[in-house]
């Protein structure tokens, strides 16, 4: 009976100092206005789940009663077949669709290099060395 009280009263321990850890960890947390202006926005607009089942929104189940969402402007067509030209001329296309490599990486030869970066030039990988020594960021050799 005694080992049974001390194990009830230690697991009682536990849980409270760890509620109170967690409770304490408010990197990230929103303060209670941010919270209720929040949930004001969503039952405003409707994206509140009223259908824990289906998991639907108001919105999507009356949209008559909430104002219409913003659509993102998609690409034009011209853009599209832009784009899609280039992946062809430059075989960045899927090919097979279970290792997704790309035509360019199954026949390199037969598509244009990818163009590299162009890198820093020797003076001025010279010169962040030298600011870096000096600002203390990289210690010198045998300062260390």
């Amino acid at each position: 009976m005694k080992s049974t009280y001390l194990s009830i009263l230690a697991v009682t321990v536990a849980a409270f100092t760890a509620g109170q850890a967690i409770a304490a960890d408010t990197s990230g947390a929103l303060s209670r206005d941010q919270v209720q202006a929040e949930l004001a926005q969503a039952v405003r607009t409707g994206n509140i789940v009223i259908d824990n089942e289906s998991g639907l929104k108001a919105n999507e189940v009356f949209p008559g009663r909430y104002p219409a969402q913003a659509v993102a402007q998609g690409k034009t067509r011209d853009q599209v077949k832009a784009e899609l030209a280039e992946a062809i001329r430059t075989g960045d296309i899927p090919v097979d669709g279970v290792t997704g490599l790309k035509m360019n990486q199954l026949a390199p030869g037969n598509y244009p290099a990818p163009v590299a970066a162009q890198g820093k030039s020797r003076e001025e990988v010279q010169a962040e060395l030298a600011k870096a020594i000096r600002s203390g960021a990289l210690p010198v050799h045998g300062s260390v």
